[in-house]
């Protein structure tokens, strides 16, 4: 049986793609699933009528984690119905193509308050919510925070952020609460990706293709169930960093 089993998570931006992979693989381990998102109810509808296929109880909640205050209140308002907390996966994130002297102050104000305050706030909040009993919490990095990319500069700095914020809640949130991260490589081909820049990516991968969110999933359960590890960051890239 699942250490996971009977477990609630609150997975954030989980209506759509990474996140509603995550929330479906904890509900396929027996967690009972807080589907948080922006913008995408209608598929955070369903992730959660998944969920509940799967024969898990799962709710949804609507918060915009750009907002100061929407960190406490998601999980202020996750643990008063579930009644508990247990797992906080950091999935939701914006990643905006953009030339480096068209960066502006308020677009990198909005990607690092997404991609990085949230989930540091959701943190806090968590560990308070979980309590002596304790709990996980697993943030999902970027393999982009290793790499330069003209077009992604200030996704890759809020990602590469998202990995000091693991290492330094690990160490300030112990014993009680784990904190790790997972670092995906290309999971999902962006849209308009011209098919030969695809092929040239998959050729400098060492294992010669593109992954799934699927693989990204399954990072975030063995992090979410293994309990002597904290503070780590698993790459999940077909060894894409090692090159």
């Amino acid at each position: 049986m699942s250490v996971l089993r009977g477990g609630v998570a609150l997975v954030t931006g989980a209506g759509q793609r990474v996140g509603q992979a995550i929330a479906l693989a904890l509900g396929a381990e027996g967690m009972r699933v807080a589907v948080h998102h922006r913008a995408s109810a209608d598929g955070a509808r369903r992730t959660a009528a998944a969920l509940r296929g799967l024969g898990v109880e799962s709710a949804t909640f609507a918060a915009d984690l750009v907002d100061p205050d929407a960190p406490n209140r998601l999980v202020g308002d996750v643990a008063a119905h579930f009644g508990r907390l247990d797992l906080l996966v950091n999935s939701a994130a914006v990643m905006r193509r953009i030339a480096l002297d068209e960066v502006t102050p308020a677009l990198w104000d909005e990607t690092f308050a997404l991609n990085a305050r949230a989930p540091f706030f959701l943190s806090l909040a968590a560990a308070r919510a979980m309590g002596e009993r304790g709990g996980a919490i697993v943030n999902i990095a970027d393999h982009l925070a290793h790499e330069s990319w003209p077009m992604l500069v200030p996704h890759a700095v809020s990602k590469g952020a998202i990995e000091v914020i693991t290492r330094q809640l690990a160490v300030q949130l112990a014993p009680h609460v784990r904190v790790n991260a997972v670092a995906p490589g290309a999971v999902l081909a962006p849209e308009g990706w011209p098919a030969a820049a695809r092929k040239r990516f998959e050729d400098e991968t060492p294992l010669r293709r593109l992954g799934t969110p699927d693989d990204v999933a399954q990072a975030v359960v063995y992090l979410a169930s293994a309990p002597y590890v904290t503070g780590q960051v698993h790459f999940v890239d077909g060894g894409r960093r090692l090159r």
